[in-house]
């Protein structure tokens, strides 16, 4: 079972930049495919960003590319989400969160093992 923990989390001001980070207790991250999700008030969880095991094959939602990038350290056993051109709507709770198999997916419900989140706050 691998149990992710989400770090990195904070207020900042539009325009700046912020990086997520996200481990495990438990297993390492290596095995699996990893994901970030965020869900702000009142909305749905949303998908943000994929990357596959070895971390050479990564998805990006329409609304953060160029902008957000997902990585991950297997040495370290962490994956990464580099925020930057942050924006009042990218507040949000952000998920890290993983799965077995072998593709990418937008899918929460494809995702098995999910984290407590980590607060985003942008403000204007």
């Amino acid at each position: 079972q691998v149990q992710p923990v989400e770090s990195g989390g904070g207020l900042v001001q539009a325009g700046g930049s912020l990086r997520l980070s996200c481990g495990t207790s438990g297993r390492t991250l290596s095995g699996y495919l990893m994901a970030w999700f965020r869900q702000a008030p009142g909305k749905e969880r949303e998908f943000v960003a994929a990357i596959s095991r070895g971390g050479a094959a990564t998805l990006h939602a329409d609304s953060v590319v160029g902008r957000f990038t997902i990585s991950r350290d297997n040495t370290k056993n962490q994956m990464y989400l580099q925020m930057i051109d942050l924006k009042p709507e990218d507040t949000a709770v952000y998920y890290c969160a993983s799965r077995v198999g072998t593709s990418l997916s937008r899918e929460r419900s494809d995702y098995l093992y999910w984290g407590q989140g980590t607060q985003v706050t942008v403000s204007s």
